[in-house]
């Protein structure tokens, strides 16, 4: 079990979170488990194995429901399902992406619209689909993951910095458009943090060092230091919060 504050209102929440069964995604589904909350979560890979993991931890299973959210008609889908089961979704985590690595000069058209397929545009579907139902309640929550890349003019996967840029934005005026339903929408713009696919694929012990020397906390980030705002964002706790993206990056970049 963590050490995060408990939310009472998280309790029996219903909770959709893409990306769910791994890396930051695997971190918010348990922290919102130990909560109390009724998580559903989507992902392509098999996460059968994850969700007896959960049960054992927090004797509380989420709901694994396959999906490629490239696919709208699919995500949508989904989502009624995961309504159908722990009712009206009142808080959506939008999560999932692919930071994968490039040369800006060999990017086609393909590899430009698949990175805005997986990286932006199931975070405006999905919050479109929950947002009638939040609206009928008079509440909701939406947290949208974002990254500090695009304010840090960082290079080598441009498509993925675009569209954390635009995740902000998208961010913002949603909250605008919804706020009088009662609707709150946040970002949260994590630094480096590091998961086992990222150490895989690219992170050396170089590269993490040189990290850490940027920050202002000398040690490196894991999928659990996120989850403390997540929660803190979808509560009553943030109630007079929105529109807002949250930096947690161990103290590079300075907002204000």
């Amino acid at each position: 079990m963590s050490d995060h504050p408990i939310f009472p209102d998280l309790a029996g929440a219903s909770v959709f979170i893409t990306g769910g069964g791994s890396g930051i995604g695997a971190a918010l589904t348990e922290g919102f488990l130990e909560q109390g909350a009724r998580v559903a979560f989507v992902q392509r890979s098999d996460a059968t194995e994850f969700c007896d993991e959960m049960a054992a931890a927090t004797g509380n299973r989420p709901l694994f429901l396959p999906c490629d959210i490239t696919d709208t008609d699919a995500l949508r889908e989904a989502l009624d399902n995961a309504a159908a089961s722990h009712g009206a979704i009142s808080v959506l985590v939008n999560n999932a992406a692919n930071d994968q690595r490039h040369d800006t000069l060999t990017i086609d058209e393909d590899f430009w619209d698949s990175s805005m397929a997986i990286n932006l545009k199931p975070y405006f579907f999905a919050s479109q689909h929950v947002i009638p139902a939040m609206r009928d309640s008079g509440r909701g929550a939406i947290v949208n993951m974002s990254s500090i890349s695009y304010m840090m003019a960082d290079h080598g996967y441009a498509p993925y910095i675009a569209a954390n840029a635009a995740i902000t934005g998208l961010t913002r005026t949603l909250a605008r458009e919804f706020g009088p339903d009662g609707i709150r929408v946040n970002a949260i713009m994590p630094g480096m943090v590091v998961t086992p696919r990222q150490l895989d694929l690219w992170l050396t012990e170089e590269g993490m060092a040189a990290q850490v020397e940027r920050q202002c906390l000398k040690r490196t980030l894991v999928p659990a230091d996120i989850v403390g705002g997540a929660l803190f964002l979808a509560s009553e706790a943030a109630g007079a919060v929105t529109a807002q993206a949250l930096v947690i990056d161990g103290g590079v970049v300075t907002t204000g």
